[in-house]
This record gives structure tokens, sequence and C-alpha cells, in this order.
């Protein structure tokens, strides 16, 4: 007689962030770093991976994410925001140190006003290429923009292997072999409060099963991070790029599917240690629900009303300080 073995438990998809985060604090390389806060370092772990299905957000649980925060920020990517201001005056201040006069002065920036950012990631989504001139400026029309055309080729040309948005524009690469012919280019990393850390993404649609007439096709996104913060960044990260990847397969007419996410030096701050201990020893628990208003039909006509997450009841909060 066969006595039926149980199959085993499927692992929470949380547990690959903490345990990622143990592998760090074991064995990661101690290495300074810009902010002089110093970090225990790892590169090019294994890729992280999230499905999006069945309206699944992957916003993390062992401690609360801040999740308006999460939500804020996108949209101030997707609208093409550089100005800091503009999050701060909603409560949201995570760019406030980088925004901050004493570090635009640092980085070379001081011409610039208190919250100007430069031409990061919203500014590279909607403008790629464009002269940037300040915050304040009109860009309509101006650069590529990549999340349109990224939008278009999921509704259009779903096999499309170039169905990518970049934050990264080191066009200054470029500077000699443009301006030998005549070309204007302008390198934009330099014109950054902070070069992206979250610098390239690629979708990817799976096509409908052809012997079911009810399957829709699915959309996946494979993220690269050059520089990845476990304690304070990638929580947030995570969300944010799943929650665009919902957002987009709500206006594309196809289903989410999963998040990739490549982490290049993926570090912890020597003062997030102590939290992170905490942290590791909670258990997850079940990821919430994400519910997008139906009626929305353009990425860019999103409010964060529009916006609803069900179900989600995290550990609490812990304190980790933003290294600058």
């Amino acid at each position: 007689m066969t006595v039926p073995t149980s199959q085993p438990e499927k692992q929470h998809e949380e547990q690959q962030y903490l345990n990622l985060i143990r592998t760090v604090l074991d064995t990661g390389a101690i290495r300074p770093d810009r902010t002089g806060t110093g970090t225990l370092s790892l590169f090019a772990p294994p890729p992280l991976r999230f499905s999006l299905s069945d309206n699944v957000l992957p916003l993390l649980t062992t401690k609360r994410t801040f999740l308006r925060g999460i939500v804020e920020e996108l949209l101030w990517f997707i609208h093409g925001s550089t100005d800091s201001k503009l999050l701060s005056a909603k409560g949201v201040k995570i760019w406030d140190g980088n925004g901050s006069k004493e570090f635009l002065e640092k980085r070379g920036l001081g011409h610039r006003r208190e919250g100007d950012l430069g031409p990061v990631y919203g500014f590279q989504w909607r403008h790629f290429g464009a002269r940037y001139e300040d915050c304040d400026g009109d860009y309509s029309g101006k650069g590529v923009d990549q999340l349109a055309e990224c939008i278009r080729k999921i509704k259009e040309d779903p096999t499309d292997r170039r169905i990518i948005l970049s934050a990264w524009n080191p066009a200054g690469m470029f500077l000699h072999f443009h301006l030998f012919r005549g070309v204007d280019v302008v390198a934009d990393i330099p014109l950054m409060a902070l070069p992206p850390c979250h610098m390239l993404c690629q979708f990817y649609v799976h096509l409908p099963d052809p012997s079911d007439p009810t399957s829709k096709p699915k959309l996946s996104c494979l993220m690269y991070q050059r520089s990845a913060d476990l304690g304070l960044g990638i929580p947030f990260n995570i969300a944010s790029y799943a929650l665009l990847t919902h957002m987009i397969a709500h206006v594309t007419n196809t289903e989410p599917h999963e998040l990739i996410i490549q982490l290049g030096d993926a570090h912890v701050y020597r003062d997030h240690v102590e939290a992170l201990e905490v942290q590791l020893k909670r258990e997850p628990k079940p990821f919430p629900k994400l519910r997008l208003n139906t009626k929305v039909e353009s990425i860019d006509d999103f409010v964060s009303e529009d916006i609803v997450v069900e179900g989600y009841d995290p550990h609490p909060s812990i304190a980790m300080k933003m290294s600058v």
C-alpha cells in the first residue's frame, strides 16, 4: 500500500527578500559608499520573482511599507515630474534630502532652486533626450515618451523585444560621436541630483492560449536595479514596479503576470543591521490585493483615488534612517 505524500508547502514570496538580507548580513563584503555610512554588499544575487496574478500586490508585510508614498511617487514619475516639493506638499518627504539646497550644492547643482532634482526618472520616462532646463519648464512634445511607446507596443506589437523603459541616460558617452556630426547632446547623469538606482525595465507579453478563446495576453516586467538599499529602498521598489505593471496591464487590456527584479549592488547600510535583525524574526503575512478604477483608460489619467489596496495587514513599522 502506497502512503500518499503531502506536497511541500509553497514558500511565501516575501521569504526570498528576507533570505537575501540574511545572506548579505552573513556574507556581504564591507564597503565604503557615497553617503559615508558604509555597507555590507553582495553583487548580482539571484533575481527576486513575484506573482502579480489574481490582483496580488507584493507589498512587503514583515514591516509596514509606506503605501501612500509609493503611490504618489509613481504617479509623480508617470507625470514626468522632477520637483520634490510637489511630493513634499502631499506629505511624501522621501526626496527632500536629495532636493535640499545643501545636497544640490554638494552635487555641483547649487544654481537650481530647492526641490529641483534635475532630469530624474519621470523626465527620462516621458521626455528622454530633451534638453532639461528646470523642474518648472513645459516639456510637452519634447524628447521621446518611452512610457507611451511601451504601452503602444504592448497593444500593437506584443512580441517586440524592445519594450523597454530606461531612466539611465548617459548621453555624455556619445558626446564626441554626435558633436562630430553637429548634433547638440547633453549628458543627463551629471545634471541629476541622484542618478537612477532602478534604471531599466523590460516588458514581456505572454500571448494568449490559442486553444482557449477566453484567455487574455499576460504582462510581465523585468527590472534591473544597479544600486539596491535592501532595508529602505527595495520594499518601495518592489511595490512600485508591481503597481506600474498592474496599471500598464489595465490600460493595455492584458493580465498582470509576474515581476522579476535583478539587483546589481545589493547592500545593507551598517546602521540598518539592528533593525533588519528584528524584521528577520517576523513571519510574512498574505500579500494584499489591488483594485484599480475600471473607468481609467489612459496611464496619464490615474489619480491616487483610483488605486485601492485591500487586505494589507503588515507587522508594525521599523524605523530606519535614510542615507543621503
